[in-house]
């Protein structure tokens, strides 16, 4: 009996603890910028930022644009200064990126039936060429932005209120995860929740994957500027970062994670900014 009571008290500090964090937002700063190959004015320039990786044997950022085979794919070396030619492109209708540490190379998904793709490098860390990986719609939505759960050896998929998770080898749907937009563990489900609904406060194409042990999934809150952490076992809300008031934040695509960093892509300069 004594153990059973040690256990429940256990349980509602537990509960408590992860409604204050998620209650109190800790502040994030902008710690670098990567400036994008290309200006309006210039051929095939792209217009949304669709994600950013960091390769940690390159010790490179690639920065995509979404939307087309000949928009900019921009390379910069660890402080932020591109090394890429304003040619060097995506070579595919880029919507996510990320690194796979066991293959150790850069992949990605595409718009719809595009489907899956890597990128192999050259020695001077350029693209060479684009090789697929999977081909068709491995993917909830056409518009998906991809993350990767390298721990599960799993590709991750925002879509309405569903995280989808589709296995690396096979491109085949495992297990999915609700998300209760904006309510912790002691709130509970509520009463409303559809999980086909988009959320209205949230960027609806992009899911992050942190790693951070019960904080593993990010979503980008673009009316209350702040970026929400969610656990991704039982889909709650554990952490609340808040962003600088002049942070620039969007409904869809323009947001990233990679190397401990939060992203944010700036249309109108054409950049993307990393937040700590």
């Amino acid at each position: 009996m004594k153990l059973l009571f040690l256990a429940a008290v256990t349980t509602i500090l537990s509960l408590q603890t992860v409604a204050q964090n998620a209650g109190k937002p800790r502040e994030l700063k902008k710690t670098i910028t990567l400036k994008m190959a290309r200006t309006v004015d210039d051929d095939m320039p792209g217009t949304r930022g669709g994600s950013v990786v960091w390769h940690p044997v390159q010790k490179k950022y690639y920065a995509a644009m979404a939307g087309n085979v000949g928009y900019p794919l921009s390379v910069f070396d660890a402080s932020g200064k591109r090394i890429s030619n304003d040619e060097h492109s995506t070579g595919e209708d880029v919507r996510g990126l990320w690194y796979n540490p066991l293959t150790k190379t850069i992949e990605g998904n595409a718009y719809g039936s595009f489907g899956w793709f890597t990128y192999k490098l050259g020695k001077n860390g350029m693209v060479e060429e684009v090789k697929t990986l999977f081909e068709g719609l491995n993917q909830p939505s056409e518009q998906c932005v991809g993350a990767y759960n390298a721990a599960k050896k799993q590709v991750l998929f925002l879509y309405g209120s569903m995280v989808y998770a589709y296995r690396r080898d096979s491109a085949i749907e495992s297990n999915n995860v609700m998300i209760h937009w904006g309510r912790t563990k002691a709130d509970g489900v509520s009463e409303d929740e559809d999980e086909t609904e988009e959320p209205e406060n949230h960027n609806r194409t992009t899911i992050v994957y942190t790693g951070m042990p019960g904080a593993e999934l990010g979503f980008l809150n673009f009316m209350d500027m702040q970026i929400e952490l969610y656990n991704i076992k039982d889909g709650f809300l554990t952490r609340t970062l808040k962003l600088p008031a002049d942070a620039i934040a969007e409904a869809t695509f323009n947001f990233s994670y990679t190397n401990g960093t939060f992203w944010l892509f700036d249309m109108t300069n054409r950049e993307w900014t990393g937040y700590k």
